[in-house]
């Protein structure tokens, strides 16, 4: 169980959800269209949605380790914690079931939030949505298993910051309001781009090695000077679009608490800067991961009011 776990990869887990978190809070926020938050939100499709995010997550998990390990990208050049494969704590066909039930698992959580959120009413939103679902799954195991794997061919960014980012924010808000809120937009994009810069500093962190296995990540391609530059790009966009969204969603000044998490987030940025050893980064990786989710944490406490509520209440007395 413990290899197993280990395998799952628990600390990629919390930045997986944050796109949820965003899009699912902004469907509770008070508005003047509806009385009460609950006549769009839903309790039960945002736990099937962080269900089926989370499946997704851990799919991908196993199956990198899957790719990376019968592909002998993981191997004794690798930096970071050893894979489950690559020390032989799981065999390859162990993880292949694993993969096999995991997207089994997924798929069947996947049809249950689709069935909550569009019942029999919108067969076409319905399709579009399982569709969505099997292309996601496929996804996650494409990235690095198979001879024509995209992660090997510098595809994984596109793929993270999609899923990760526009689907998972725009796509689970589309589940309570069925339309799109092009408002979100901005702090969709903005965790696209930070869910990126976690990849990147992977990748980064694994440059060396990845090139020798022909594991042609971005950052390969680029160099890592480069990388660096690509990877400043991605943190600062991230921040610059979180707060042009919150001004044009005119946030009191007790909204604007969500930049606490601009703090660890610039000190990354910082230790990126100061870097000279890509081996150093493996502990940023869970850095800039926690960071992102506090981010969409607070930024979605910010959209419900509840940071005034929290400190009217507790502060203040109530008054």
């Amino acid at each position: 169980m413990k290899h197993w776990i280990e395998a799952a990869r628990l600390r990629t887990l919390p930045l997986s959800v944050s796109g949820i978190i965003v899009g699912s809070m902004y469907a509770l926020r008070p508005t003047e269209e509806f009385e009460t938050p609950t006549d769009v939100f839903s309790w039960r499709i945002f736990a099937l949605a962080m269900l089926t995010t989370l499946g997704l997550q851990v799919l991908s998990n196993f199956a990198n380790d899957y790719g990376d390990g019968v592909k002998g990208t993981d191997n004794e050049d690798r930096i970071g914690p050893k894979r489950a494969i690559q020390s032989g704590a799981i065999t390859p066909q162990a993880m292949k079931r694993a993969i096999i039930l995991t997207s089994g698992l997924t798929l069947i959580s996947a049809m249950l939030l689709i069935y909550f959120a569009f019942r029999d009413t919108n067969i076409g939103y319905s399709l579009f949505y399982l569709v969505l679902g099997i292309l996601a799954i496929a996804s996650a195991i494409r990235y690095t298993v198979g001879n024509t794997a995209y992660g090997y061919r510098g595809f994984g960014d596109a793929f993270v910051f999609v899923f990760f980012g526009l689907v998972s924010t725009i796509g689970v808000n589309f589940l309570y309001s069925k339309e799109v809120e092009w408002q979100l937009i901005l702090p969709a994009t903005a965790i696209g781009l930070l869910s990126v810069g976690v990849l990147n500093l992977n990748n980064m962190r694994d440059e060396a090695s990845d090139k020798k296995s022909n594991k042609n990540t971005i950052v390969v391609q680029i160099g890592g000077a480069k990388a660096k530059k690509y990877h400043y790009f991605l943190i600062v966009s991230a921040m610059v679009l979180v707060l042009f969204f919150a001004v044009l969603s005119e946030y009191r000044l007790d909204q604007y608490l969500f930049v606490l998490a601009y703090i660890p987030l610039t000190k990354h940025l910082i230790t990126v800067y100061k870097n000279q050893e890509p081996r150093d980064l493996d502990s940023e990786l869970k850095k800039l991961a926690l960071s992102t989710f506090a981010l969409s944490i607070l930024l979605a406490l910010c959209m419900v009011s509840l940071i005034q509520d929290l400190v009217v209440n507790v502060f203040l007395g109530g008054r």
